[in-house]
């Protein structure tokens, strides 16, 4: 394991998440994983944020609220395709996504959600904000593409309190 700086990681974090996006992970009695492919980094507070995106009717919405903390990996290594496709499609009501899916949680260093060992770059991160969206100020466009339904996102602002590589 080799401790990064979250800037040295940010654009190949971007890259994967505009392109098969990477593992949101949340620890408690079942560990659970998804799919994201929204959400950024950056300064926020004084602090290294990593902001990321779920519906509430995501299982892994709640489990955020609850935990207060979650962990990103990023796939590094190979792409994963199917176990990405496989957690983004699957709830983890129904299935646990590690078990048999070739996917291995393993204990992240600060916080109590895991990694993906599969994966070779990790984000680990505690709950600063949590945000509802409205569709009250967002652009039209937007509005229109993301959100026809209107089942708004939830953003979880996120201080990343770790960030490694473990695929050196």
């Amino acid at each position: 394991m080799r401790r990064i700086s979250y800037l040295e990681a940010m654009a190949e974090t971007a890259g994967r998440l505009a392109n098969g996006g990477v593992f949101l992970n949340v620890g408690g009695e079942q560990p659970n994983t998804m799919t994201i492919g929204w959400g950024w980094m950056g300064p926020c507070w004084r602090r290294n944020v990593f902001v990321v995106l779920v519906r509430p009717q995501r299982h892994t919405h709640d489990l955020l609220k609850q935990a207060g903390e979650f962990t990103i990996s990023v796939p590094t290594r190979a792409p994963l395709r199917e176990q990405l496709a496989f957690a983004g499609t699957k709830s983890g009501r129904d299935v646990d996504k590690f078990s048999g899916h070739g996917l291995t949680a393993v204990p992240a260093q600060r916080v109590n959600a895991p990694i993906i060992a599969e994966c070779g770059l990790h984000f680990e991160c505690r709950t600063l904000m949590v945000q509802e969206m409205t569709g009250e100020t967002l652009a039209q466009e937007v509005l229109q593409y993301a959100y026809p339904e209107r089942d708004f996102h939830t953003m979880f602002f996120g201080e990343i309190v770790d960030c490694y590589r473990t695929d050196d």
